[in-house]
């Protein structure tokens, strides 16, 4: 969409802002913020029932339910712990103490949440009334605003950040007019609304090829005239082992399980990499978690995963040049006779944690 230029602009004197429309102000946050409640101690809670759950943080708005922030993952009843304020009605979350690329982070409390409290890790935050709520959550989601985040963060542990109120109280941000910053607002609501549509249909469209790639695969699996091969004869077992220096950072990878592709976990340098041996990444291998292949965590490495590395717990496949394609060895994997293959394989009882025999896996047909 090409949207018209302001006529006259500014320059704010300050690298990390630029120019501005000639009519909008530069300010700190600290003139808009009426006030900052943060977290207490279960102990303040008068009883267990009164605890509620936890407000969950994700990108773009708030959800409901119980999380524990230092597993990053969702915990039981029982292990509800730290909770501060009940969610108030037109308020910004941030994420005042997380992992670097999630410290400083945002929600929109657009409705009220009745017995919802929030972790400590949390900051609510409550805007003066001439000031539109909606355009300092979409200036929260800038690049400018995560760079301040970064320096105001810097020095801090690399694996939790904590952002002081000080800090966020001095981030400098443009102020419109409250008429425009409505506007603003308005349009990106729009906007992000025709993008989440078109992000849902495209995501619906995924499913239905990958229901469609399964029956096409299990339809070869069940001609009777086809020949069975022990997969160790189809399939070389790829380690392109990475020799780590100091001074350059290696940026491992991580799958997600029933086939919901990978994920690029943060750049790493050579001591904050642990003892793992780890083996680069080419475009076309087929990836398997060692520990979790028997949640269908399986994936194919694209063109964005060439030079990125995994660690020894993750096996990495290829099909041979003549005897079979990568690709359906990967769609073989992801149907419910792959599932079956792959929970064989895999023993323990460790919890989640169950080990993905390897060898047995490459004697199956």
């Amino acid at each position: 969409m090409r949207i018209p230029a302001y006529k006259a602009h500014k320059d704010t004197g300050i690298e990390l802002l630029g120019a501005v429309p000639k009519h909008w102000d530069v300010n700190t946050l600290r003139r808009v913020i009426s006030k900052i409640e943060s977290g207490t101690s279960v102990n303040s809670i008068d009883s267990p029932a009164e605890t509620g759950t936890f407000g969950v943080l994700k990108t773009s708005c708030v959800y409901t339910g119980k999380f524990d922030w230092s597993e990053n993952k969702a915990v039981d009843e029982e292990d509800l712990s730290r909770v501060s304020c009940p969610l108030s009605i037109n308020t910004l979350i941030v994420s005042r103490m997380n992992t670097p690329e999630l410290v400083g982070e945002t929600g929109l409390v657009k409705e009220a949440h009745e017995g919802i409290f929030l972790p400590d890790r949390l900051w609510q935050i409550y805007f003066l009334k001439k000031q539109s709520l909606a355009f300092m959550f979409y200036f929260t989601k800038s690049s400018e605003y995560r760079d301040q985040i970064k320096i105001a963060c810097s020095g801090t542990s690399s694996s939790m950040q904590n952002i002081g109120q000080d800090d966020f109280r001095s981030i400098l941000f443009v102020q419109p007019p409250e008429s425009e910053q409505t506007q603003i607002a308005r349009f990106l609501d729009y906007e992000t609304a025709r993008i989440d549509t078109l992000i849902a249909e495209q995501q619906r469209l995924i499913e239905l090829l990958k229901e469609k790639r399964q029956a096409i695969v299990l339809s070869a699996l069940n001609d009777q005239t086809l020949p069975l091969i022990r997969l160790e004869h189809v399939v070389d077992v790829i380690t392109r082992p990475v020799t780590q220096r100091e001074g350059e950072s290696y940026t491992a990878i991580g799958l997600f399980n029933r086939d919901r592709g990978l994920f690029h976990k943060e750049p790493r340098e050579i001591q904050d990499m642990g003892d793992s041996d780890f083996y680069w990444i080419k475009s076309g291998d087929l990836i398997i978690s060692g520990q979790f292949a028997w949640e269908g965590a399986v994936a194919m490495a694209g063109s964005n995963e060439e030079g990125l590395v995994v660690s020894h717990r993750y096996p990495v496949i290829r099909g041979k040049n003549g005897f079979s394609e990568t690709e359906y060895i990967y769609a073989i994997l992801a149907t419910k006779h792959g599932d079956f293959l792959l929970n064989e394989c895999s023993r323990g009882a460790a919890g989640r944690n169950r080990p993905l025999n390897l060898a047995s896996l490459l004697k199956e047909k």
